[in-house]
């Protein structure tokens, strides 16, 4: 297991390089993101074993997330809590080379269309999403769940709140809007899926008239922190919670939003919600990160409060749910992080299971998520 210390800063966000097997990026922040600077690290993996940092930027506010970009391999992005959007260049020092103004509200989470490879997405405590191009300086479209849900919504009060809440400012306000987690679908140029602190999960069509196409209360009421795609499997996604769960969703099974011109039956907003395909329990606490593998359409990764990362297998299937598997599905914790593990990341190189993960230890830990007891 390899390690470094990001002196000074709390990580919350890591990413393997999709160009280099050498290269990571972790998103950093001075003060647990509470208040202060943060701090923008490019590490990368010598042939002896030791882990060297090259470059890092620091920023006004602190950074929540990372992900580099799949057109450029020395260009990354960061999500700032003073609601900017930043792209570092590794052979620029000192500044970044875009740097996005449009939300109002820290942003917590960017993610990069691994398939189109032109644009990315962008989540906010503002309550919407963003798709940008690293060509332009103002978004290229905003999406909202207010926008979208017109006349036939219910909302979910909140029911839980998050360990800390992330800016002074914002200590006393409800997390109900916020959009934790966007990503791209790995199988389409267009879909999108996000969760928010109201525990909905939503899917999106960025070129439909009326984007969102799916929404569905995930984890009881409880604030959904994290949502990701199935590599291998198009309708496939997990999401996870402070309800200290990891579900597995089939969105075959789910119920579609209505529209005015559509006849489709809309959800039933309660706090219980569809019935997911797996449920995976064992973190003791809420569940920050979900991860799937990209080598294995059966693995998944978390990070959590309760400072531990583990490795899950999930074999259920439309015809076997909730499968009484040895340790819930859990074949490996990774316990080294001394405060909340924040961030995760699966290596796309070399041999499979290699990981990365990060937490407000201040520290960055490599290690083989194949090897773990």
């Amino acid at each position: 297991m390899l390690s470094f210390r990001t002196a000074g800063y709390n990580g919350y966000g890591v990413q393997y390089s999709p160009f280099f097997d050498n290269k990571l990026a972790v998103a950093t922040s001075a003060n647990y993101g509470l208040v202060g600077n943060g701090r923008l690290f490019i590490l990368g993996i010598e042939p002896n074993g030791s882990i060297g940092n090259p470059i890092s930027w620091e920023t006004q506010d602190g950074l929540f997330d990372v992900a580099w970009s799949e057109i450029h391999e020395n260009q990354v992005v960061a999500a700032s809590g003073d609601g900017s959007i930043k792209i570092f260049d590794i052979t620029v020092p000192n500044f970044p080379v875009m740097n996005y103004r449009e939300h109002t509200k820290e942003v917590f989470s960017v993610n990069w269309n691994l398939v189109d490879k032109s644009n990315f997405v962008s989540a906010s405590w503002d309550g919407t999403m963003k798709i940008w191009s690293p060509q332009r300086q103002e978004s290229l479209l905003t999406l909202s769940p207010k926008v979208d849900y017109t006349t036939k919504t219910s909302p979910v009060a909140q029911t839980a709140k998050p360990p800390l809440s992330h800016q002074q400012q914002h200590q006393q306000l409800n997390t109900t809007n916020c959009i934790y987690n966007a990503s791209f679908s790995p199988h389409s140029p267009s879909t999108i899926i996000s969760c928010n602190g109201s525990s909905h999960v939503q899917v999106w069509d960025i070129r439909s008239p009326h984007p969102l196409q799916l929404d569905y209360i995930a984890h009881g009421g409880l604030e959904a922190l994290s949502c990701d795609w199935n590599k291998y499997k198009s309708t496939i996604v997990a999401s996870a919670g402070t309800d200290k769960s990891i579900r597995i969703w089939d969105l075959r099974m789910i119920t579609g939003i209505d529209h005015p011109n559509s006849n489709s039956p809309m959800p039933a907003y309660h706090t219980i919600g569809p019935t997911p395909l797996n449920q995976l329990l064992g973190h003791e606490f809420a569940v920050r990160k979900v991860l799937w593998s990209p080598h294995s359409g059966q693995e998944l990764m978390s990070a959590s409060y309760d400072m531990t990362c583990r490795v899950w297998n999930d074999q259920s299937n439309e015809k076997a749910r909730f499968l009484n598997t040895p340790n819930g599905g859990c074949t490996g914790v990774m316990g080294r992080h001394k405060e909340f593990a924040i961030g995760c990341d699966y290596s796309l190189w070399g041999e499979p299971g290699w990981a990365a993960s990060t937490g407000w230890d201040e520290m960055v830990y490599i290690w083989d998520s194949k090897r773990l007891a």
